[in-house]
């Protein structure tokens, strides 16, 4: 393989980078500072708060601007919050930057992908993804192009090949000529096209805020043009008396900080989960993950370490004859020598075995994750390696309990052995020789042309925080599945030393037929011997059955079951195909990261969720005390500035602190739902009472100051009941949240009355609060057991 000369020079390499010929990536253009800043100053809702901030203004209602502040904070927060997730993940990208093996100058150097330019000469090689466009112009590679043409064939490639940026290398090793790059290449063409699609599917909470935000988008409009035309061609009240009373309907109507909570949630996750070396390909796989209860993992780079040793090599035929142990330990070495497999199994093999190259190599087979062989032809004979059962076929019962012994040990077993092809060696050794991949039934050997010579037993030292991490699973009832290449009883042993419930649960999946699968998935917690299509089953198998599922991996061979997973994480000294596939990357492959991942994503969700009841108590009593006061022809009765004071301390300070406390719970539901049923109870108190208040004050002739101040402190009671109840059960942290927004919103109406339109507190005024406070307490009280009844008889009825 050596086309050398035929590279490019590194001075040729620089000038057609200058000249735009480089191999820019398409999903490295992330968001600028400036795109940042668009995205929290310019929403719709923005717009809005700027024609309300414009008509009180013009109407001379200066005090009930107090929202304008808040909006500028928001924005102000969500742009700062952006642009330091954004530096920290840059960061994070830069550390973990994808290269490349080049040819330049007549020498192999590693590249940054982005730094490749055209006609650049690429060494790819096992677990490397094609990172652009290119022919092979020597070598042989086999490749998976499942993630752009959905079909998992391995397809072999040989010079004159065309290679499709995207597609991975899952055996073999090539020399390449870049043919197109950057936008112009296959994968680019593919991004650009998905760009003028809709976007990806989003999660279930960032659908049902975006439903809450849209809706309530579309009715605040023709809302606020009935109150005006009402206010002041019906009743007959001035401009000036009727915009205030508008914008205060409105201002409660708008969720604005739901979806910069929202925001501000996801951007500190993000930057926590980046200092503890986790990257976040898609923002959605926070949530996904908080909900997984099944989690299916590899044996190799998960529950062991990535490195691996040779532990032994012992002769087949369970002699210790020296002379012939070292003249098959020579023929490995020769052996390794000639496949040019790059992977972790034989790093240890070259290890243990020092190449030596004394053969000559006729022709090889890398090593295939679907037939779990590889093969090599020199010029005095053939030879396999790889899985025994895959090797020996129907002579394996003869080896079944000498390799069951070493399983036993946990020891993962190869088997190298002889291949004679026909009867007489010859037909079938020729037909090889002109074709490298082995033209067999089925692509299989038979154990009758094999005669197994050396076990080699190779051994991954199990993780030392993978028993916690484990335990850590079990008690928040999350199911572990482990899905290995391996032998199933070396896999049942490793994962019974990880401390992994029902390992004793094991199956060689390479008995089971697909229709098999589905009841498989639900019986055994091992799984052997999986071929890559296989773990791509078991997985849609399990969501089939209603799991929310994630993949872990770290090689080509766990691509197609990550593709399928909900949330898929992948190991970052893995393949460069398992790290570009995945939604979470573990940077420093840790996988004892995975508990802080999953209670970053609960955090987020129940934290989320119990701030969302806050916001939506707000908005559905605003649009129904809007659409009563239109019906009854009324004055809505409270003022911008009040409701400013509410939400800042019923509903903004309380959610924010509430936000950033740890929560494990368990996510249950459907976010919407949930969060509908928990805000009802608050939400109808508040509209019932306060419409109550103003029908009360009209025929009783109390004043609208006094009814409007009247109906402030009883919105705040209700809004400090629903706060309680969602803390619960209290602790001090939430305590001091409960009384510290009470304080605050005492001292506020105390302290800056004027302000907030509470100048005046009539003795009236305290008779009507006193009155309808009371009252309040057991109507809520009756309202939210029904609607926990209801919404517990919904959980039973999705269960069935």
């Amino acid at each position: 393989m050596d086309n050398t000369n035929l590279s490019l020079s590194s001075e040729e390499a620089q000038k057609l980078l200058l000249e735009g010929k480089g191999n820019t990536q398409i999903d490295n253009i992330g968001k600028t500072n400036w795109d940042i800043i668009k995205e929290n100053i310019f929403t719709y809702f923005n717009l809005i708060f700027f024609i309300m901030a414009v008509l009180l203004v013009i109407s001379g209602a200066w005090n009930s601007l107090t929202f304008l502040p808040v909006v500028i904070c928001n924005a102000l927060i969500g742009i700062f919050q952006g642009i330091k997730a954004k530096n920290i993940l840059d960061r994070l990208k830069v550390l973990h930057q994808t290269t490349a093996t080049v040819i330049r100058d007549g020498q192999e150097k590693l590249v940054p992908i982005d730094k490749l330019v055209l006609g650049d000469v690429v060494v790819f090689s096992s677990g490397n993804q094609i990172c652009a466009d290119a022919v092979v112009i020597d070598g042989e590679i086999a490749v998976n192009e499942s993630l752009l043409t959905g079909e998992a064939d391995e397809i072999i490639k040989t010079s004159g090949s065309e290679l499709m940026s995207g597609s991975f290398v899952v055996s073999g090793k090539c020399l390449a000529r870049l043919t197109k790059v950057g936008q112009d290449s296959y994968i680019s063409q593919l991004m650009l096209r998905a760009k003028k699609m809709p976007s990806a599917e989003q999660s279930e909470m960032v659908k049902s805020i975006n439903k809450i935000v849209a809706f309530a988008g579309l009715i605040i409009i023709p809302v606020g043009i009935c109150l005006f035309v009402q206010s002041v061609f019906i009743q007959g009240n001035s401009f000036a008396e009727s915009i205030p009373s508008m914008v205060a309907a409105l201002i409660g109507m708008i969720p604005e900080g739901l979806y910069l909570l929202l925001s501000i949630t996801l951007g500190l996750s993000t930057i926590r989960l980046a200092k503890e070396k986790v990257m976040l390909h898609d923002m959605r796989s926070i949530e996904t993950l908080a909900r997984v209860d099944t989690i299916c993992v590899d044996k190799t780079g998960t529950i062991t370490d990535n490195s691996m040793l040779v532990a032994d090599a012992v002769l087949a035929d369970g002699t210790e004859d020296p002379e012939v142990f070292d003249y098959y330990v020579n023929l490995i070495a020769d052996y390794i020598g000639c496949v040019p497999d790059d992977n972790i199994t034989m790093h240890a093999l070259e290890d243990y075995f020092p190449i030596r190259n004394s053969r000559t190599c006729v022709s090889f087979r890398s090593f295939s994750s679907k037939y779990k062989y590889s093969a090599v032809q020199f010029t005095d004979g053939s030879y396999v390696m790889g899985a025994p059962e895959f090797i020996l076929q129907d002579r394996y019962e003869a080896y079944k309990d000498v390799i069951d012994s070493y399983a036993g040990r946990g020891l993962r077993v190869l088997c190298f052995a002889s291949y004679y092809g026909g009867a007489d060696g010859k037909e079938i050794i020729d037909e090889y020789s002109d074709n490298l991949s082995v033209e067999l039934p089925d692509g299989e050997l038979k154990g009758a042309v094999t005669k197994p010579l050396v076990f080699i037993l190779l051994q991954n030292p199990v993780r030392e925080a993978a028993p916690s991490t484990f335990a850590y699973f079990k008690k928040q009832g999350v199911d572990v599945k482990v899905i290995s290449g391996d032998n199933p009883r070396t896999v049942s042993e490793v994962a019974k030393k990880a401390g992994i419930d029902n390992a004793d649960r094991y199956v060689d999946a390479s008995t089971l037929e697909d229709e098999d699968i589905r009841d498989a998935a639900r019986k055994y917690t091992v799984f052997g011997r999986v071929s890559p299509e296989q773990k791509q089953k078991i997985v849609r198998a399990l969501k089939r059955d209603g799991h929310t599922v994630a993949m872990t991996g770290d090689g080509v061979n766990d691509i197609l079951a990550m593709k399928d997973a909900d949330c898929s994480i992948a190991m970052a000294a893995g393949s460069d195909a398992a790290v570009q596939a995945a939604q979470v990357v573990l940077m420093d492959s840790d996988f004892s990261k995975m508990p802080k991942i999953v209670a970053e994503g609960r955090r987020n969700i129940n934290n989320i969720e119990r701030t969302a009841t806050l916001f939506l108590v707000k908005n559905i009593f605003s649009l129904l005390l809007a659409v009563f006061s239109i019906i009854n022809v009324l004055t809505y009765p409270l003022q911008p500035s009040q409701i400013t004071m509410v939400s800042l301390f019923n509903i903004g300070i309380p959610g924010f602190f509430l936000a950033m406390e740890p929560n494990n719970k368990r996510i249950k539901g459907h976010f919407l739902v949930k969060v509908l049923l928990k805000a009802m109870p608050a939400a109808l108190t508040d509209f019932f009472a306060i419409a109550a208040l103003v029908v009360f004050g009209n025929t009783f002739g109390v004043e609208p100051t006094d009814v409007s101040v009247a109906a402030t402190f009883l919105l705040a009671i209700v809004g400090f009941i629903i706060l309680t109840n969602i803390c619960n059960p209290v602790n001090k942290y939430r305590l001091r949240v409960i009384f510290g927004c009470i304080g605050g919103m005492i001292l506020a109406a105390f302290i800056f009355n004027d302000l907030f339109s509470i100048s005046y507190v009539s003795v009236e005024c305290v008779m009507l609060f006193v009155l309808f406070a009371i009252a309040t307490e057991p109507f809520m009280r009756y309202l939210t057991i029904l609607f926990t009844n209801l919404e517990e008889r919904m959980q039973h009825k999705a269960k069935l």
